[in-house]
């Protein structure tokens, strides 16, 4: 084989167990009543730092278009999962937040899913699991937070 071939190999593998795992969680969330891009709108909204977006970085961060965001997030305010206001800064943003309800349906839904991953990875043999995360590291890299800082001048 070929250092291309065994390169692609190990894309595939990866590619593979993401697909499975993603599938996995999607397919709980559904359980509980939830679209899969509805449950990643409150994971990106939970996770942000400030556990607050615009709808504008909700849409970014979804990959999706900010008339289709503004449409999620109102379903998602509606359903009393989000929380819609306008930023301090600027009347003309609308920030949303994650209700309490919300919250709690994120912390059942990888609750419920980190048990299905989880059985999903036991199932992989090791050479598996070891292709899986030397793929990882290729995209991300030990020193990928390095590469992403600019350098200093001076």
């Amino acid at each position: 084989m070929t250092y291309k071939h065994d390169y692609f190999v190990a894309v595939a593998q990866f590619r593979y167990i993401m697909r499975k795992v993603f599938r996995t969680i999607d397919e709980h969330a559904k359980t509980l009543g939830l679209d899969p891009l509805a449950h990643q709108a409150l994971l990106q909204v939970y996770g942000s730092p400030k556990q607050q977006l615009r709808v504008s970085a909700l849409a970014e961060r979804l990959d999706i278009a900010p008339p289709f965001a503004s449409n999620l997030v109102k379903a998602l305010a509606n359903a009393k999962l989000l929380r819609r206001g306008a930023d301090a800064s600027d009347m003309r943003v609308t920030i949303v937040r994650l209700t309490s309800a919300g919250r709690e349906l994120c912390h059942e839904i990888d609750s419920g899913a980190r048990l299905r991953v989880d059985a999903l990875i036991n199932q992989l043999v090791a050479a598996e699991r070891k292709v899986a995360m030397s793929s990882l590291m290729f995209y991300i890299g030990p020193d990928a937070a390095k590469r992403r800082r600019k350098p200093k001048n001076g």
